[in-house]
């Protein structure tokens, strides 16, 4: 039996001191307690605010997504619209590039036909007042013969200046391309 009575004194020790050492720790305010104290009123509007705009990021997102998609739409329209101009407009130049090169190789027909029908001397003397790159031109179309008996009616100058484009025309390292 003392067995047990030191059992229990021994127990009732400890639980007295424990209860000793909680008290001395109560006793003493903020040696071993944490300070935990409500948030401040920011932290938790912070909170709030954060809260909220986790809850609309999605919904936001969608809405920057269609404001944007509105605005290559509306792009794309003017991109479009423009296209459809320069078609439009690219056409036009088309045709009117076809008529203007449609009427040079009548006028040029017609042109080397009139130099075929005069005389060298004649031809010779006009076509030293045109341009050597048309009076080369049309040397070329007109018969060899004919461009031979021309060619030594004009001027050396001249005809130098004329030889010279005839042979830069024939010339397969020339570009094809006048630009």
């Amino acid at each position: 039996m003392t067995e047990t009575l030191d059992f229990v004194l021994g127990k009732s020790r400890r639980t007295l001191l424990a209860a000793a050492g909680t008290a001395l720790m109560l006793a003493m305010p903020g040696a071993f307690a944490q300070d935990v104290t409500a948030p401040p009123a920011e932290n938790g509007a912070t909170n709030e605010i954060q809260q909220f705009c986790t809850n609309i990021a999605d919904a936001a997102r969608d809405q920057r997504y269609l404001l944007q998609r509105k605005d290559l739409e509306t792009l794309q329209a003017s991109v479009d619209e423009r296209i459809a101009t320069l078609e439009k407009r690219r056409a036009e130049y088309e045709d009117w590039l076809k008529r203007r090169n449609d009427f040079l190789k009548q006028a040029e027909l017609g042109l080397v036909d009139i130099y075929k029908t005069m005389k060298p001397d004649a031809a010779a003397g006009k076509l030293e007042m045109v341009r050597p790159e048309i009076a080369a031109a049309i040397v070329m179309k007109l018969p060899a013969r004919q461009s031979s008996l021309i060619l030594s009616e004009m001027s050396d100058e001249k005809a130098a200046v004329l030889t010279n484009i005839i042979s830069s025309a024939s010339d397969p390292n020339t570009s094809k391309e006048p630009s």
